[in-house]
């Protein structure tokens, strides 16, 4: 090689190195960046404690925590600023005073007697605040005597409504000195009593302390309170368990208290034997195939319990005509067994039938607790009037 050109190789070598140094530099850091950019990623999928990642991760803990809201019903009595007690099933606040009961939950709906919900004269205030309810009521008076009823309120979407069996409630007497009965517009009450089916008597009173007797108008007694046949409970009055008619007639509550003694609303109680279910009508032809111009004679017949009025319906073909309707009912007592019942009847009679008498005779009865049907099914038999020789 000629000596001049050694200097140039020289320069091509040094170039060279740079430019490999410079393509291996660039593949290092390369190499680098992309282990720190998998050491983020890794780092950013760990979740913080406590600390929700993403979207579905909240909504789940959301959903989790709406039952947790009102996983439990509380209610309590604010007695004053700062001081809380929890009420029982009742409790007793002076005519006058303020009633304020909180309730846990988000949100609570509120149930006040009926009288408070008719006379809305600004006295009840309900306010919703973030954990629990408030209800206060103001200027209070023996009337608002009754039942406070919270039900915690359970949501899906905008659908909300009353959880009843979480609901709590406490029955609230508001005792005046002056009114011992729970006031009434109503002088006199008439109450219908049915058989088997318990009557009550509303004699509330202002004050659990009260001693309450019930009483006869005519002849002037007392009623015996056995606990039994009738009971008295301080938060309902008097209840007749099973009626009867001896129970009939005007009756009223008296309530003392210390030197006070009142008479409550009098109540005329009317028997009525309410039958324990509808009638069974049976219902019979005098013939199921008669001739034209014979009499026929459809009875309907009901068995059942005594003093109780059946009624009767008759369907029958000589309707879509105008026949008339004739009939023939009748009651009578009858035996069954050792029991005492009664049979309801009634007769439908058609006389001189004809072709249009042909057809379903249905007879419905019916009594206090609902109507039932039986129907029957008549033929009539035109006669031959040509004769053959």
């Amino acid at each position: 090689m000629p000596l001049e050109n050694i200097p140039g190789l020289r320069w091509r070598l040094v170039l060279t190195s740079v430019l490999v140094c410079g393509l291996i530099f660039e593949l290092v850091k390369a190499a680098q960046e992309q282990r720190a950019s998998v050491g983020r990623t890794v780092k950013q999928s760990k979740p913080k404690p406590g600390r929700s990642t993403n979207k579905a991760a909240a909504a789940k803990s959301n959903t989790k925590a709406k039952p947790a809201a009102t996983a439990q019903t509380s209610l309590t009595q604010v007695l004053s600023r700062g001081k809380f007690r929890k009420v029982g099933e009742t409790i007793t606040v002076q005519a006058g005073s303020v009633l304020e009961l909180r309730c846990r939950g988000k949100p609570v709906q509120w149930g006040v007697p009926p009288y408070l919900e008719e006379d809305d004269d600004g006295r009840l205030k309900i306010v919703q605040h973030e954990r629990y309810g408030v209800l206060m009521l103001i200027n209070s008076t023996g009337a608002d005597t009754g039942e406070y009823t919270c039900y915690p309120m359970y949501c899906k979407n905008t659908d909300c409504r009353r959880d009843y069996n979480k609901a709590v409630k406490v029955f609230v007497f508001f005792q005046d000195p002056q009114e011992l009965f729970v006031p009434t517009s109503d002088y006199y009450e008439v109450i219908q009593m049915r058989t088997n089916w318990p009557t009550v008597l509303p004699c509330q009173v202002t004050s659990p302390e009260a001693k309450v007797t019930l009483q006869r108008e005519f002849p002037p007694v007392e009623v015996t309170v056995d606990g039994s046949e009738i009971s008295f409970d301080v938060k309902k009055g008097f209840t007749i368990h099973r009626p009867q008619p001896h129970h009939a007639g005007e009756l009223f509550c008296v309530a003392s208290l210390g030197s006070l003694r009142q008479s409550s609303t009098k109540y005329m109680l009317i028997y009525v034997n309410y039958p324990l279910a509808p009638p069974a009508p049976v219902i019979q032809a005098s013939s199921t195939s008669l001739s034209v111009g014979g009499n026929l004679q459809v009875s309907c017949t009901v068995i059942g319990e005594r003093d109780v009025v059946v009624e009767f319906n008759w369907e029958y073909p000589g309707q879509q005509i105008g026949r008339p309707l004739y009939t023939q009912e009748s009651v009578t007592a009858v035996s069954q067994g050792s029991a005492q019942q009664q049979q309801s009847q009634s007769v439908l009679l058609v006389d001189e039938v004809r072709d249009v008498d042909q057809g379903t005779y249905t007879c419905t009865a019916g009594n206090l607790q609902g109507t039932k049907s039986a129907s029957t099914t008549v033929k009539v038999v035109t006669k031959d009037k040509t004769k053959r020789s």
